[in-house]
């Protein structure tokens, strides 16, 4: 068995803690350790139990307490070689990860402490955004976050999945009519972005139509605070599964809290 727990998923910190009772690990560090230490410790965990870290992106959400997390517990952090030369000198992280930030090559698979590791490009305007394909427990894991668009070479990725992790930022009508200056919003929506409701349920819809039966569990991440509602996120989603001839017992779908940690989840 697997269990997963989001410790935050947004603009305010993303952080995600999974285990199969043997190996632990976290993608991204952007929860500060207190609260981190505080919410695994309901469940029966602590940053000690944590074997290494992935690193989706250099952007202060997905980092801010990587570097603090990585040395005070002594925790390897895994990543690509551009995205290690920039945490190297990002204020968050410079001077913390010397000698214990280790690289992997996207669309190489990879074993970190008995976990099989594949990390895929994803369109994002930070350093050599990434997403993971990773196999644990038994368990076919693939997030994806933070992705302008969602390609071909990301869906041989998501196809592979049971439970997938997806992000599902805004919804299209919410951020046209909000108060956002206009140049965010063309970032927001732009090709290296973040992924709407309308194209992550697209996504879905490929994923399931490509691989039906196989995808078992979605979890929808990263929903936006001023421009997405969990409610919206959910039906959109719902709706490109029930047209791809998923019901709600052959997939277990939900949104990740905002800001906040989910419930202990089993895989």
């Amino acid at each position: 068995m697997v269990s997963f727990l989001s410790l935050s998923s947004g603009s305010s910190g993303n952080c995600y803690f999974f285990t199969d009772g043997k190996t632990t690990f976290l993608i991204d560090a952007g929860v500060g350790p207190r609260t981190c230490a505080k919410k695994l410790s309901e469940h029966g965990f602590s940053l000690g139990d944590v074997d290494f870290i992935l690193v989706t992106h250099d952007h202060i959400d997905h980092i801010k307490a990587l570097g603090i997390i990585s040395s005070r517990y002594g925790k390897p952090v895994y990543t690509t070689v551009p995205l290690k030369d920039a945490l190297l000198r990002n204020i968050c992280t410079a001077g913390r990860l010397k000698g214990n930030i280790h690289t992997i090559e996207p669309d190489v698979a990879c074993d970190i402490c008995g976990v099989k590791v594949t990390a895929f490009r994803v369109p994002h305007d930070a350093t050599d955004a990434v997403g993971f394909h990773i196999i644990l427990g038994g368990r076919n894991i693939t997030l994806v976050t933070d992705c302008g668009e969602f390609s071909d070479s990301i869906l041989q990725y998501a196809v592979l999945a049971d439970t997938l992790i997806l992000e599902s930022n805004y919804d299209d009508k919410m951020l046209e009519e909000g108060d956002y200056p206009s140049i965010l919003k063309h970032r927001i929506k732009g090709g290296a972005g973040h992924l709407s409701n309308r194209k992550s349920a697209e996504a879905l819809r490929s994923i399931y139509t490509g691989r039906k039966g196989l995808l078992q569990q979605v979890f929808l991440c990263h929903l936006s605070d001023n421009n997405n509602t969990p409610a919206l996120a959910l039906e959109e989603a719902r709706r490109a599964l029930d047209s791809a001839g998923a019901s709600l017992q052959d997939v277990f779908l939900v949104n990740l809290p905002r800001g906040k940690a989910s419930p202990l989840y089993s895989l």
